[in-house]
């Protein structure tokens, strides 16, 4: 952790995850129904999922190479063998009324995760990483889960794979919290083991309280026993980075607020209501023992050495940036930005290899990936699309077109009508105009606006950019900026 000047009487925020990731496997975790989306409620159901009596779960493996995948991402301690237990509790969404999950002896334990803070680079600690089966759904109607008329369930979800990823209480505000998921979402779709546009891929239980600053050492550090004493809360219902963020900080306002005027923080769990941004008392917060776990008695220990030894990873996000870093000479917000996406980043590395790293890097980070934001598209948006792109970036670099008009016209429309970029080059007559052209706009801009020749020769400098405008008007918008500038200076100098 990161050293912090706290005080006695400094009230200081101490956070911990647990994130629930869907794995991206084609089945559930122990029976044969599909994950893809149901057309509608209680449609991809068997007797496993919906816990009948006399039906057996089975593993499926591709759920086991995912989590192996993970606890190498993290760089976490995978044991030989792992197992399953019961987590017994009742809840509408939970058929069996138990939960296969696992306990004490996780898949993956003791990993760590580096993050960005403002600026600053640190480890976040993550204590274990499980499998589990995912409950089914609730839909409220009506309202919320506190003023809904009534509650539908939906089993479709019970028994989807999912990884649950636990952290030290590390955080010590709701941005660290932001920037922990962000990274750690990165990761995921690299490994190809999580989809984040798939609805509830992403589920997150914070656990926050407050504890005196006294109790914070020279490290950042705070010891377990002022931990322990300290009431917390669990804030369920998080499914967003951006969602996280404001949950957490209007639950560690209203703690401190409550710390403040002298009142006990309750032990409790809460839940987060995104559309009124508050988070609500559900019920009094369960502790270990309440959930009497026991060894799942119909799946034998697993053993995954094998697997351990034969599963390989990509290249992560974090050596990606670094290597795009030296490889390429990007700086670290760049780099940034063309490895936040495995697609985005494989994209980058096709069009350096052919065109100016700079360029491209331009091309991709600032151009492409802007005008795509702003259309609330991504790269996958153009799947099939990507060597149009390419050509684009080739018209620039050949000086076929200017920068100008390649974005403003050729690549907004690819994507907003999906021509491709030579038929628009075409179309709107953009091939650049000739030298010779160019210098006769110039002079004849030069004699046609007297007053703007003036106004530059008095050393108004906004005058030299009339004068490039009226160029341009003359040239149809082919002639590049940057060098009707320069001709314009020439001959105003000459």
């Amino acid at each position: 952790m990161t050293a912090q000047t706290v005080q006695q009487g400094d009230l200081v925020t101490v956070i911990g995850l647990e994130v629930h990731v869907q794995l991206e496997t084609n089945t559930k975790i122990f029976c044969g129904c599909s994950t893809d989306p149901a057309d509608g409620p209680n449609e991809h159901v068997c007797p496993v999922c919906l816990g009948l009596p006399g039906a057996l779960p089975v593993l499926n493996e591709a759920a086991v190479e995912a989590a192996v995948k993970i606890g190498k991402a993290i760089d976490a301690d995978i044991p030989e063998e792992t197992r399953f237990h019961r987590k017994n509790y009742y809840y509408p969404d939970l058929p069996k009324n138990f939960q296969i999950t696992q306990y004490d002896e996780p898949i993956c334990q003791d990993g760590e995760l580096e993050v960005a803070v403002e600026g600053e680079r640190r480890e976040i600690t993550i204590e274990r990483a499980h499998l589990e089966e995912d409950p089914g759904s609730l839909q409220h109607v009506g309202g919320s889960i506190d003023t809904a008329d009534y509650t539908l369930v939906d089993y479709n979800r019970a028994g989807t794979p999912l990884m649950e990823i636990v952290t030290a209480p590390d955080f010590r505000s709701p941005q660290e919290v932001r920037a922990f998921l962000a990274e750690l979402e990165e990761v995921l779709e690299y490994l190809g083991v999580f989809d984040a546009e798939r609805d509830g891929s992403l589920r997150i239980d914070a656990n926050l309280s407050i504890v005196d600053g006294e109790e914070v050492d020279g490290n950042g550090s705070i010891g377990r026993e002022a931990l322990e004493a300290a009431n917390r809360t669990e804030v369920k219902n998080i499914s967003s980075h951006k969602g996280a963020e404001k949950a957490l900080a209007y639950e560690e306002t209203r703690q401190k607020n409550a710390v403040r005027r002298g009142r006990e923080v309750e032990q409790e769990t809460r839940h987060w209501d995104e559309s009124r941004g508050i988070t609500v008392s559900m019920r009094s917060k369960e502790a270990e023992k309440d959930y009497r776990y026991f060894r799942e008695a119909d799946l034998p220990p697993l053993r995954v050495s094998h697997w351990k030894d034969e599963i390989t990873i990509p290249e992560l996000p974090k050596a990606r940036r670094e290597r795009f870093g030296e490889e390429y000479g990007l700086g670290e917000e760049a780099a940034s930005k063309l490895t936040s996406t495995k697609q985005v980043a494989d994209f980058y590395e096709d069009v350096a290899s052919a065109f100016d790293p700079d360029l491209a890097a331009t091309w991709v980070a600032d151009e492409l990936l802007g005008e795509l934001n702003y259309r609330d598209m991504d790269v996958t948006d153009l799947e099939g699309r990507l060597d149009e792109v390419a050509r684009l970036v080739e018209l620039v670099a050949t000086d076929e077109i200017t920068a100008k008009n390649a974005k403003e016209v050729v690549l907004r429309g690819m994507l907003d009508d999906g021509d491709e970029p030579d038929a628009i080059v075409e179309r709107e007559a953009l091939g650049k105009t000739d030298e010779d052209e160019v210098q006769t706009a110039v002079v004849e801009a030069i004699e046609e606006n007297p007053d703007a020749v003036a106004d530059y020769e008095a050393g108004e400098g906004g005058a030299i950019n009339f004068l490039v405008g009226q160029v341009m008007q003359k040239t149809g918008g082919s002639a590049d900026p940057g060098d009707v500038n320069g001709l314009l200076r020439a001959e105003l100098e000459d």
